[in-house]
């Protein structure tokens, strides 16, 4: 195809892409732990493609660009929604009628014919959003439901009745959390530990540590094979075969947890200035399980004093930015994204601005791929941390931030600061097999 010159809106982009490239056929996402399946993603894993409600699109599109028409509120900012952008997956476009995949902004709105999001009939479009497992070689994956309420003020009233019972029988009532599923990955084991959503609908608020010590559990890298896992038994039916031990060792776990909180507390301030409800919204937590690879993110982390007082994009513990910050010129850099269907039935990406996180997957030359495979390996990143899923999401101007959110927040803050306070006793003291029996 021809070489087309792209250009943005951002004054530091213009990028020409030298030939097309075609996306990969997708697959349904084989890491999901949480949430409603039907989540697509392509086979280099970069992007995902997942159905969304009208709501869901118009969510991202007011945070992205600061309007829409579908959610209930004038701007992003009048509701304080654009402290989220950082903590929410960088939104690419839909794929919308014709097979045409488009990016939202205001701009290419008027060049496409599009309204500013689907018509609110209940029928659902495809968005397509990074996928943040991508570049972890063993992504440990923990889903948190957060709220107190589960059920939209639009829903009938025998649904709301059952999420209400829900609400109560779970610990999402008193805790504003639920642990809907994650996986855990041992460094010398190529599969995960799964951890269905049953065990976090049976649990009550006081078995969360041990939840949470499922999904951060520690392992002596001089332990023999044969040692029990650090975290505890359970009655829900969930076993770990003798032969897979996941878990960091307790050096790394204990960074990983402090950064995860400074970054919670980061994430609780942006929430507490917007003025939005979330039911039915979670907190996804990925941490790297590859032992060398969260080693190599750790002295990176350590060494990068920015990293301790800065946010990072989505929450990352080690991102793309040298100082560690998502720059506000960053943040209000808009992309524009083209693609069709080929006659074999592949996406066609026509136009990729250079600051999207598809260009790491789509060079313009494949003899690169080594090249940035090296580069990747070069840049690990410790653990991501984003909010996810806005189906039933609304701005509420003037009536302050989702109080339940926030318990759950709180909440979580709590849970992983205790787990980190187990953690760091062992640091000094050293972990052998028996210690890891003895702690929770």
């Amino acid at each position: 195809m021809s070489t087309d010159a792209v250009s943005t809106s951002s004054p530091h982009a213009h990028i020409t892409i030298h030939r097309s490239h075609t996306l990969p056929p997708t697959a349904p996402l084989s890491s999901q732990v949480g949430g409603h399946a039907g989540v697509q993603t392509t086979e280099d894993g970069s992007l995902l493609l997942k159905p969304a409600l009208s709501r869901e699109l118009a969510f991202y599109q007011l945070v992205r660009d600061g309007i829409s028409s579908d959610i209930g509120g004038p701007t992003a900012a009048a509701s304080g929604l654009k402290p989220l952008l950082p903590w929410i997956p960088k939104f690419l476009g839909v794929l919308s009628i014709g097979n045409h995949l488009v990016d939202v902004s205001p701009e290419t709105m008027a060049t496409h014919g599009l309204p500013a999001v689907p018509p609110a009939n209940g029928t659902t479009t495809t968005i397509v959003l990074e996928n943040l497992t991508y570049g972890f070689h063993k992504p440990c994956i923990l889903d948190v439901k957060l709220g107190t309420i589960l059920y939209d003020e639009d829903a009938p009233p025998e649904k709301k009745e059952r999420m209400i019972r829900t609400a109560a029988n779970t610990t999402s009532l008193s805790t504003g959390v639920r642990l809907t599923g994650f996986q855990v990955y041992a460094n010398d084991h190529p599969d995960p530990v799964l951890t269905p959503k049953k065990y976090g609908k049976t649990i009550k608020p006081e078995h969360l540590p041990d939840g949470i010590a499922r999904f951060f559990p520690f392992r002596d890298p001089a332990s023999s094979t044969t040692a029990p896992p650090s975290f505890p038994s359970s009655n829900n039916d969930i076993t770990t075969p003798d032969n897979i031990q996941p878990g960091l060792p307790p050096p790394s776990l204990f960074v990983l947890l402090t950064h995860l909180l400074e970054a919670l507390e980061r994430l609780r301030a942006a929430l507490a200035e917007a003025e939005v409800r979330i039911v039915g919204g979670s907190i996804l937590i990925i941490y790297e399980g590859d032992w060398a690879r969260a080693e190599k993110a750790v002295r990176t982390l350590e060494g990068n004093s920015d990293l301790n007082s800065k946010p990072t994009a989505a929450g990352e513990g080690l991102g793309r930015n040298e100082e560690g910050s998502l720059d506000e010129e960053d943040e209000d850099e808009e992309e524009t994204i083209t693609v069709e269907v080929d006659e074999s039935g592949h996406l066609m990406l026509d136009d990729v601005v250079a600051t999207s996180p598809v260009v790491e997957s789509f060079e313009e030359n494949d003899d690169d791929d080594e090249c940035e495979d090296e580069d990747e390996e070069d840049d690990p990143r410790l653990f991501r941390l984003s909010l996810i899923d806005f189906a039933h999401t609304r701005l509420v101007p003037g009536q302050g931030p989702d109080t339940g959110v926030l318990l759950g927040i709180d909440t979580l803050i709590r849970l992983i600061r205790e787990r980190r306070d187990v953690v760091q006793p062992l640091i000094n003291e050293g972990v052998d097999a028996k210690s890891i029996r003895g702690h929770t």
